[in-house]
Order: structure tokens, then C-alpha cells, then sequence
């Protein structure tokens, strides 16, 4: 915390001192302010349009935060205190499963730069997938397999790794918030929500742990399949993948299923 700091006190600091001060200033009293912004060397008034550009971006932060949280307020002040968010990741790939999660997260809680897992680089995903799980009251993810994808159809299998995720949970949940059109197929009070990775707090947590997570598995199944790209396209239908597949044929981690696959060469025997 920045220590007090007086007008008459602004022309006797050396610019360094004075950045640091900025630097550790989260409010910054007007006539302060004023003063700092009039000094005559143009460093120090070049590091009042610093600080301010940051707790602008600070501001707008909070703001968007705030609004992350609304939806889980709206119901904590109906009486459901533990709320969970449900997200899926790699229901449109042509190999893998499908990994779905759910989060419980506590009351009021903030996590800088959440957001909907795609909205993110990879480096955030990791820092947030490690907060997540060390701050929030429950997580658990619930996968659906290849196997079960080409057997149930997507949307069914999704449905499913919804409902192993949420029956997962350490704590059984007051409402379940769940990414999307459909329902997870559990016996728990529950509401789908458009776009609720972007507006929910609870399940943008889920998409960053569903998300990263799948992305693990990938990275594993790129060991076992080395000549097929999936460390980097994910199972994806990329150019790059269809090119392996038509070269090299499917492997037992691909979906038959789909129009991707099908019409392709036979299981490869690996």
C-alpha cells in the first residue's frame, strides 16, 4: 500500500521514486492528483497517464468481473447457496472424448482475467486451471468416451460427461448452471444457460477446467500417435489432420461417427 503523500512533498522526489509510489498507489486523492499531473518535468507527468490507462483497465475489470458474477448472486439471494457451473470442451473434434467439468465456486469470489476458455491464451488457462482447483469449493470433470460418442451420438455423450461431472462432486449442488441449450441428464434443480461461459462466472471456471484438460489428454494421445498432429490441432478436422488420416487411416481414438471420419481408411491395428 502506497504511503501518504502530500503536494509540497512532489517537487523534492526523483522521478524513480515517485514511479515506484504510482506503481504501488491503488487510489490516488484528487488534489494529489491534480498536483502530479501539473509537475514540470514531463516524466513524472507521463507516469500520471500511466497510472491512470492502468486503473482504467483496473475499473473496466472489476466491472466486467461484477457482471460474471450476477447470475450466481441472482440465485444465492434465492436461497441457493451452492451453485455449479458445467462446461464441456472437444464436442466438434474428429478424435478424442469429450471432457466435461463442473465448479462449485464460493461466494464472491474473484479470479482476474476469468473468462470463456477461448477467449483465452494458453498460459492464462494454466494459471486459472490451478487457481480454480485450489480456491474453489468442488471441481470434478466426467469424460465421455470415442467409444460411447459413435454409440450414443455427440450430443447424448456430451449430456452424459455433463451428468459424471456434476455426480462427481464432492458437494451436492443447490442449482446447476449449465453451458448451452440442453440439460445434463441428473437428478439436480438446473438451468442451461446461452453463451454462459462468457456471462457466468461458475461455468467459464468449468470451461478453462474442462478445456485445459482435454488438452492434457491430447497432449498424451500425441505420445501414442505421433505422426497425426493432435499435440497441436487437439483432434480437431484441420487440414493438416485430415491429411494424416487420409495417409495413414484412423486410429481407435477417432470418431467413426462422424462425417469426417466416415468413408476414410479402416482402423489402424495400434
Amino acid at each position: 500500500m502506497a504511503v501518504p503523500l502530500r503536494p509540497r512533498d512532489i517537487r523534492a522526489m526523483a522521478i524513480s521514486v515517485l514511479a515506484a509510489w504510482l506503481r504501488s498507489a491503488a487510489e490516488i486523492e484528487p488534489r494529489l492528483l491534480t498536483a502530479l499531473a501539473r509537475d514540470r518535468r514531463r516524466g513524472v507527468r507521463a507516469l500520471v497517464r500511466q497510472w491512470r490507462s492502468r486503473r482504467r483497465r483496473v475499473l473496466t475489470e472489476d466491472i466486467r468481473l461484477d457482471g460474471l458474477g450476477a447470475l450466481e448472486r441472482e440465485y444465492r439471494a434465492l436461497g441457493y447457496d451452492l451453485i455449479a457451473g458445467v462446461d464441456e470442451a472437444g464436442v466438434a473434434p474428429l478424435a478424442g472424448p469429450v471432457v466435461a467439468a463442473a465448479v462449485i465456486l464460493p461466494a464472491g469470489i474473484r479470479f482476474r482475467r476469468l473468462n470463456d476458455s477461448k477467449q483465452l491464451p494458453a498460459d492464462e488457462r494454466e494459471r486459472l486451471f490451478d487457481e480454480i482447483h485450489s480456491r474453489a469449493e468442488a471441481v470434478h470433470v466426467g469424460l465421455a468416451t470415442v467409444e460411447e460418442i459413435d454409440r450414443l451420438n455427440v450430443l447424448q455423450a456430451t449430456r452424459l460427461a455433463h451428468r459424471r461431472a456434476i455426480e462427481g462432486l464432492a458437494v451436492r449442488p443447490h442449482l446447476v448452471l449449465i453451458d448451452g441449450r440442453f440439460p445434463a441428464d441428473a437428478p439436480v434443480v438446473q438451468m442451461p444457460v446461452v453463451d454462459g461461459d462468457a456471462t457466468c462466472a461458475a461455468i467459464a471456471a468449468a470451461s478453462i477446467i474442462a478445456k485445459v484438460t482435454r488438452d492434457r489428454l491430447m497432449l498424451d494421445l500425441a505420445q501414442i500417435y505421433p505422426d497425426y498432429g493432435f499435440a497441436r490441432h487437439k483432434g480437431y478436422g484441420t487440414r493438416t489432420h485430415r491429411e494424416a488420416i487420409r495417409r495413414l487411416g484412423i486410429t481407435p481414438i477417432h470418431r467413426r461417427s462422424f462425417l469426417g471420419i466416415q468413408g476414410e481408411q479402416i482402423l489402424l491395428n495400434r
